[in-house]
């Protein structure tokens, strides 16, 4: 959750590191923190309360020299949002400063021990504890940094990904990782490290990721070193980015999410590239055909994802059902690896993380994989843990999402499954040819269609202003898009702070009507397929009782858009298609509404991007 970045080479390291926090400030904005070491040896530590700004402010007048640095912005885990809990972390000498993206699960073992020692401790976190660890091995063994970062290791239970200096070495930056990401930029005489490629970009295209267990010595004037905690030797993979700077600016939209909401159209028609042949009558995806016959002898499929994920994984149960005719189930990750799950050799396993790094979907998939099932991951984040650890999968493609609530990642997310479902069921027979042509086909026509209902901006951030009053929503859809009402109603819940649930409209009877009055705004999701006359049943339903209704409607219904207060229309579609279309007010209305009241879009509050713990 939390961000990391270090440099280690002859340019100025605050700049770069300064630079390398806003990147990665999605990943976490409690607090943030800087560790230089000068050319006169000193370590110095400058810390705030807050967003980078308030570090940059703090640090204005303090000494930033050095050539080596490591800094830090917080999503709080142990102890409360402060400077004292932030990051650096000093050790008891102040020798050493650690930064920290994880948790210790045995810290308070680990304190009680050095607290018999003589240690004391400045801040509540679990992060001092371990900088407390390494330097009481390193004094104790006599050995040196990396060696006492690796036996300290070797008594840690947890996740995490560290960055450490010593004073008295300020030619080295040792690193190491378990569970949580990072990954080190090769530049030229320069080292540069971070919790995911965005601050490396600017300056290399040349990386390597760093693996689980695994300690990596970045030195001046020397090769990279990586070893395991048990000190075995590893050969560095050194990989190119498929990653460019402009794709980590705004390009002249006010917000992030704003910008990816319009990036749609593209970055749904870069997922098909390759995949949708050009006649657009035939799909191909790479993960299926070297694997197809453990789709086809599939006796069931497990999807397993967090939150938007797990909402596109429950889109994909319809369509695979319904054109493969395979039972699926659609699993929260962080249940499904505790509550102890019957799975079989002949399962396939799908994991669906837009980082690729969630902690709780990557214990999921240990789990099946351990159990003989096959692990087939969609992700957008090329070389991250889950698609490594996966036996095939799929990459989305749709470049980074910056936006902490996520929007362009879920629609890839629902076509590279829909793609999936369409190739399984082909392949099985189990829907005619003239159904596999007519979704194909259609699927092609998506992004030209979403680009008309982003038409619709203006008028929707109109009448999104009538809204900042709710404190409640209600937002109902069947089939296809029972899924598209709960995502709609987080995208509310996660910018906005405004209560919102998401359920299916035949269920509205079951208890919600009684929310329903003049105070209670209710989203209905109708396109004209399925279900359509049910869903008109239960708009009138909410009209007697004085709600307010906005319907999500086909092009040319005059039926519902007499009805509901407001209507919004996306072009007619296939119905498996429909959650790509319906989706796009639901995200515009959730951006207006936050935005008229003034939160922060971009980093909403106790939230961050990618969820490495649990």
């Amino acid at each position: 959750m939390c961000g990391i970045v270090g440099y280690i080479g002859k340019r100025k390291a605050y700049p770069i590191l300064i630079k390398g926090l806003h990147r990665l400030e999605y990943r976490g904005y409690d607090s943030a923190g800087v560790a230089l070491i000068t050319p006169a040896g000193q370590l110095n530590i400058y810390k705030a309360k807050g967003k980078v700004s308030e570090l940059e402010a703090y640090a204005a007048d303090k000494d930033t020299d050095g050539c080596i640095g490591i800094a830090h912005t917080r999503w709080a885990t142990h102890g409360e949002p402060n400077a004292v809990n932030a990051h650096p972390h000093y050790s008891e000498s102040e020798r050493l400063a650690i930064i920290h993206n994880g948790i210790i699960e045995n810290y308070a073992v680990l304190k009680a021990g050095l607290s018999q020692q003589g240690y004391t401790f400045r801040s509540d976190t679990d992060t001092e504890v371990l900088v407390q660890l390494i330097e009481y091995t390193q004094v104790d063994r006599q050995v040196d940094l990396k060696t006492a970062v690796q036996l300290a290791l070797q008594q840690v239970i947890g996740a995490y990904a560290i960055a450490v200096l010593d004073k008295e070495n300020p030619g080295t930056l040792i690193a190491a990782r378990k569970g949580s990401p990072l990954v080190v930029g090769i530049g030229n005489d320069e080292y540069f490290l971070a919790s995911d490629a965005t601050p490396i970009v600017e300056y290399t295209d040349k990386v390597i990721y760093i693996e689980d267990e695994e300690v990596v010595a970045l030195r001046l004037g020397q090769e990279v070193d990586i070893t395991t905690i048990g000190n075995v030797q590893k050969t560095p993979e050194i990989k190119r980015l498929e990653l460019s700077l402009s794709q980590l600016e705004k390009g002249g939209y006010p917000h992030f999410m704003l910008k990816e909401i319009f990036e749609q159209p593209r970055t749904l028609t870069d997922s098909m590239r390759g995949r949708v042949n050009v006649r657009q009558d035939n799909i191909a995806l790479s993960g299926f055909i070297d694997n197809k016959e453990r789709f086809l002898n599939a006796k069931r499929i497990i999807i397993t994802a967090c939150g938007t994920s797990w909402h596109a994984g429950l889109i994909a149960m319809y369509a695979i059902e319904e054109f493969a005719q395979i039972p699926v189930e659609v699993e929260y990750s962080s249940e499904f690896r505790y509550r102890k799950p019957v799975i079989h050799k002949d399962d396939v396993v799908i994991a669906i993380s837009q980082s690729g790094e969630t902690a709780d979907t990557l214990a999921a998939i240990q789990l099946a994989k351990q159990k003989g099932a096959f692990i087939f991951s969609i992700c957008n984040v090329v070389g991250a843990s889950i698609p490594r650890v996966s036996d095939s999968g799929c990459y989305t493609h749709v470049g980074p999402e910056i936006g902490v609530a996520s929007t362009k990642a879920f629609t890839a997310q629902v076509v590279a499954l829909t793609m999936l479902a369409l190739c399984i069921g082909r392949e099985k027979g189990t829907m005619s040819d003239e159904q596999y042509l007519r979704i194909v086909r259609e699927l092609g026509q998506i992004p030209d269609k979403i680009e008309r209902v982003l038409g619709q901006n203006k008028r929707i951030a109109d009448f999104a202003k009538t809204f900042t009053y709710a404190q409640n929503f209600i937002y109902l859809g069947r089939g296809y898009n029972f899924p598209v009402a709960m995502e709609g109603a987080l995208k509310l819940k996660e910018i906005s702070y405004i209560h919102a649930e998401g359920y299916p409209a035949a269920e509205m009877k079951h208890g919600p009507i009684a929310l329903i009055s003049q105070e209670m705004p209710v989203v209905v999701i109708a396109p004209r397929c399925g279900t359509y006359e049910k869903v008109v049943s239960n708009i009138q339903e909410i009209k007697a009782r004085k709600g307010r209704v906005i319907a999500i409607v086909t092009d040319g219904d005059e039926l519902v858009s007499r009805i509901a207060d407001y209507a919004i229309e996306i072009p007619a579609t296939e119905e498996c298609l429909t959650p790509l279309l319906t989706v796009i007010p639901l995200q515009l209305l959730a951006y207006h509404i936050a935005v008229v009241k003034g939160c922060d879009v971009d980093q909403p509050r106790n939230l961050a991007k990618s969820v490495t713990v649990e």
